[in-house]
């Protein structure tokens, strides 16, 4: 019996308060997603194993809780939501040519053991904005989740952005076969500059690659970064992905965002995911990244629409943790009451909750039991952040306990109403 009470690896329960403000966070931040215009949009939990490649999705094979239908087919519990959403958008939104955008929330799914204490079952809210290319979406988005950033209540946290196409101009330039283009941009990505430096040492390659290469652990920080960059490299798709960056830079600090994001080129996808702009945005309190996001122009094609796309996800169980560690607050409402009645009562006490309920307050119907006294159900109502109690004495009258300042007044029915 034991066993039953406890739940299998990587998942857990959330209850009471944590449960409130977990959903708390979630409102405001889809709050946000509406103010931008996304609309509303569901996919299944489980699909097909083939909607998640590990091209088209942030997990491999091995990472996936997979199981089979009646048919044989396998299903897996969806690791990424964006897949799901690029398959909605070719089937139903396929002769569409002006800017989509959709946001979600939901759960994800990551079959790991011991994966640095993280769970396998993980919130995400995000956003896609589909149907535009331009560097002009790029900045729209990062801002979005700056916003949601701070609708959260967070001021202290930072974005940082990288370009794919920056290090596909220079591994173009080298001449590399794709199992060597793996292992370099795995280095990269793990920022083990140490194992890359051995792994060029005798590759044959352009001099002045194998520098750019090797420069990528210092390709981070501010706007100024970006010109040392540019002189590290003459490939035109380095060069324009170091311009597309310059232009966000611009158009965020149209908005006073700038302050908030820094660049990073080392900043790369273990997948073939990402095409252009990536981002990552970090705070306090947790060790990895609360939100990524970024461009991902192909991924649509592979389910039949040629479209770009750029979009981001936030971890809400990581920007919990978060807020949690940085000691900020998140307000839940504990505006609820009580209504405590004797049998002899319990059709004026359901008459007074009913009306109370219309004009939109929160209330707990209770039949007292003779085993308890009224003040366990006051001490009850403070151990669960209700804010009053109202007791029955009579069909006409009420006893009012505010539960707050412990003090009680009596009052008639018809004054309530």
């Amino acid at each position: 019996m034991e066993k039953l009470l406890h739940t299998p690896e990587g998942v857990r329960d959330i209850y009471d308060d944590e449960c409130k403000k977990k959903i708390k966070v979630l409102d405001k931040l889809h709050h946000v997603l509406s103010l931008h215009s996304y609309s509303d949009i569901e996919t299944p939990t489980f699909e097909f194993f083939d909607i998640f490649n590990q091209d088209k999705g942030s997990a491999s094979s091995t990472e996936m809780y997979k199981f089979f239908d009646r048919e044989n087919n396998t299903l897996v519990l969806r690791p990424d939501i964006t897949p799901g959403i690029a398959r909605c958008v070719a089937k139903y939104y396929n002769d569409e040519a002006f800017p989509i955008r959709l946001c979600y929330q939901g759960k994800t799914f990551f079959n790991t053991r011991g994966h640095q204490g993280k769970l396998n079952e993980i919130t995400q809210i995000g956003c896609e904005l589909i149907n535009d290319d331009s560097s002009a979406a790029d900045a729209e988005v990062i801002a979005t989740a700056i916003d949601c950033f701070k609708a959260s209540g967070l001021t202290e946290f930072q974005i940082e952005i990288g370009e794919v196409e920056f290090f596909k101009g220079i591994i173009g330039e080298a001449g590399l076969s794709a199992d060597k283009e793996d292992e370099i941009r795995k280095c990269i990505h793990n920022r083990n500059f140490f194992a890359l430096e051995s792994l060029i040492k005798d590759m044959d390659m352009p001099e002045n690659v194998r520098k750019a290469l090797l420069s990528f652990d210092q390709l981070f920080g501010g706007y100024e970064m970006l010109e040392t960059a540019k002189k590290l490299v003459s490939n035109e798709m380095s060069i324009n992905a170091i311009e597309r960056l310059s232009k966000v830079y611009k158009a965020l600090s149209y908005s006073g965002y700038e302050k908030y994001v820094c660049f990073d080129f080392s900043l790369l996808s273990r997948y073939e995911y990402y095409t252009g702009i990536i981002f990552r945005g970090y705070t306090y309190g947790t060790g990895d990244a609360v939100v990524k996001g970024g461009r991902y122009n192909n991924l649509l094609l592979k389910y039949g629409k040629d479209a770009p796309a750029i979009g981001f996800a936030f971890y809400i169980d990581d920007l919990m943790m978060a807020l949690n560690r940085q000691k900020i607050e998140v307000d839940i409402d504990n505006a609820g009451n009580i209504i405590l009645y004797d049998i002899e009562q319990q059709k004026a006490a359901i008459e007074l909750a009913g009306y109370m309920r219309k004009s939109e307050r929160k209330v707990e119907l209770i039949r007292k039991s003779k085993k308890k006294e009224v003040s366990d159900y006051a001490d009850f109502g403070k151990k669960n952040h209700f804010s009053g109690m109202f007791y029955l004495t009579s069909d006409d009258t009420v006893d009012v306990y505010d539960l707050i300042t412990d003090s009680k007044n009596e009052v008639k029915i018809s004054d309530i109403k």
